[in-house]
């Protein structure tokens, strides 16, 4: 059996190939090992994963493109949790940064430019082999724009500074009955700082028919065209392609965006899962 992972800082999307093709599916948390050591990994993989796993199968190959493991360091600890909870040989094993999962999902074998638009953001430039161009991504304090966190944190701002509408004020604050303190202490005391402030992005959504915050997300999504995808100087010449939850559940203000500023936009798709299924199926491995 062949596994095939997905892990972005919120969830991790499964996808078990038997020998005969059959495709099964799970899901668990995400982890990220800028974040999280060693020890939390195997539990996640332990209580969340083995259970799910079909039974009476041998994995023989895994493939896991996860967020944070751009650096050879967190590639070996999440290769280190996975072999040792699976009780695979490293060998076996092949870990990748989420930004190349993205690009083989959205662009299979042909040049692009690939995008990432969820609880954080990225972008890169795609051959059909390899990533060829890469901004740096500075994180959700430094960079991130457009991604949920990035949403997240200008609501937040808009709140307790009252610039939001005096009625969203009102829905806001009934719907996450919020105060400073709270929010300072999620923020800088405790972990998954980039999940909190995601996690306020789907009020914006749900709001979208109110002028603020279709204008937000607009603003938030222009960042993101003007400081990543207008930097490649290719822009205008091969397709952009986008996944995460942010750039599906916005795409027709994402759209709208790249139509603005004449850049085309592709393939749309809210998990990179499907598509990296369908490329490791298509190159055999």
């Amino acid at each position: 059996m062949i596994i095939i992972a997905d892990g972005g800082s919120t969830k991790t999307d499964w996808r078990f190939i038997d020998k005969n093709q059959k495709i099964s599916q799970a899901q668990s948390r995400g982890f990220n090992p800028f974040y999280q050591k060693n020890a939390e990994i195997i539990e996640i993989l332990r209580t969340e994963l083995l259970s799910q796993i079909p039974d009476n199968q041998t994995v023989g190959k895994l493939y896991y493109y996860g967020t944070g493991c751009s650096t050879d360091e967190n590639q070996q600890i999440v290769k280190q949790a996975i072999s040792e909870v699976l009780k695979l040989e490293k060998k076996n094993i092949f870990i990748e940064h989420d930004l190349l999962g993205a690009a083989r999902a959205l662009c299979g074998k042909e040049q692009g430019i690939a995008c990432i638009l969820g609880t954080g953001s990225n972008s890169c430039v795609y051959d059909g082999e390899k990533i060829t161009q890469n901004l740096p991504n500075l994180g959700y304090i430094l960079g991130d724009e457009g991604s949920g966190g990035h949403l997240g944190k200008q609501l937040l701002q808009d709140f307790f500074n009252e610039i939001m509408p005096e009625r969203l004020r009102q829905f806001f604050q009934k719907r996450f009955n919020i105060n400073r303190d709270q929010v300072v202490e999620n923020l800088y005391k405790k972990p998954f700082s980039n999940r909190y402030l995601a996690s306020f992005s789907k009020f914006a959504f749900d709001h979208l028919s109110d002028f603020y915050c279709a204008n937000l997300v607009y603003q938030s999504l222009d960042l993101f065209f003007q400081r990543n995808i207008c930097r490649y100087p290719t822009h205008k010449e091969i397709p952009v392609h986008f996944t995460g939850s942010v750039a599906f559940y916005f795409s027709n203000i994402l759209r709208q965006v790249a139509s603005d500023r004449g850049i085309c936009v592709k393939n749309i798709l809210e998990s990179p899962i499907a598509g990296l299924t369908l490329y490791h199926l298509s190159n055999g491995k």
